[in-house]
């Protein structure tokens, strides 16, 4: 399964970006989705996953209530919506992929897209 991440880009501070996960040549209806974020210098952090039956889970608290995961099965999209951003929101997201439920660690997660750059800046 390979995924691929739409464009990330430059958003100002209280400003939303919605992110998508597609796979290619695959389907996703059995999968569940990760959306990891990178700040330089860290690791990567889960900050939402949604199973393949449709349950989301958003991890950190500093992101809870502001990002949200849906998916499409008529699209075969994943989606992450990021309202009322922040500077500390800036970072490559990516997504990962593994079956069927979601699992907090990233070395549980076996296929990943290419990563893109979200910068909330004013």
């Amino acid at each position: 399964l390979q995924l691929v991440e739409s464009e990330g880009g430059l958003v100002q501070p209280g400003g939303s970006l919605r992110l998508s996960c597609a796979p290619v040549g695959s389907i996703l209806d059995n999968y569940a989705i990760g959306w990891f974020r990178q700040v330089p210098g860290g690791e990567r952090e889960l900050v939402s996953c949604i199973s393949s039956s449709g349950i989301v889970s958003t991890y950190p608290d500093s992101v809870k209530g502001r990002f949200t995961t849906s998916r499409s099965s008529i699209e075969n999209r994943v989606y992450l919506q990021m309202t009322s951003l922040k500077p500390e929101d800036t970072g490559i997201y990516y997504c990962a992929s593994r079956w069927n439920s979601c699992r907090r660690e990233s070395q549980l997660f076996e296929q990943w897209g290419q990563g893109t750059q979200v910068t909330v800046s004013s």
